[in-house]
């Protein structure tokens, strides 16, 4: 796993081997995802929201781009601790990683984003809820996105705020937006 550009552009971060629970996003879809948000979205200090956190991947990449508030949640223990160690090593002080279940942090959270992203384990039966709460709790700021990374199965059109969608094979992308 590669940081494709900014600061720590280049820079390779190996996860740990046995991660039952994470799929990490390849790095073709995850290039292809910031090739799409570059053209819509001022990286330099936004507030960013990484939803089932797994390797870290995304915010490292955020990170790397400028993001100046970043919020990781992640309740693997083994993934919440390497990710905290990365942040560490990359010295990113700017990152807040939280060892929640995801669900729980979304129906306590009054926050608004520049960007929210949620890469959930694909086998999720809750995945469709994801949108329609961060959605109907206006969590995504105003010219903001919240990106959710699904399979083919899931379709997302008819959903509040949908905005598009990106297809990179068996990883889809969609775009919500809180107009």
């Amino acid at each position: 796993m590669r940081i494709i550009s900014g600061e720590f552009g280049g820079r390779k971060i190996s996860p740990p081997p046995n991660m039952p629970h994470t799929r990490p996003t390849t790095d073709i879809a995850k290039e292809g995802l910031f090739n799409i948000l570059q053209n819509r979205i001022e990286f330099d200090g936004i507030k960013t929201l990484d939803l089932f956190g797994g390797t870290g991947s995304i915010s490292y990449e955020l990170a790397s781009r400028g993001a100046a508030d970043l919020t990781i949640i992640e309740k693997d223990p083994a993934m919440h601790s390497f990710i905290k160690k990365t942040l560490e090593t990359l010295k990113v002080e700017n990152a807040k990683v939280i060892r929640m279940d995801v669900f729980t942090f979304l129906a306590s959270c009054s926050e608004q984003f520049d960007f929210i992203f949620a890469g959930p384990p694909y086998a999720l039966g809750t995945i469709d809820e994801l949108p329609k709460i961060v959605v109907a709790k206006k969590m995504i700021a105003p010219k903001g996105f919240f990106v959710l990374e699904h399979t083919p199965r899931n379709t997302y059109e008819k959903f509040d705020g949908f905005s598009f969608s990106r297809n990179y094979g068996t990883t889809i992308f969609s775009f919500f937006t809180n107009d």
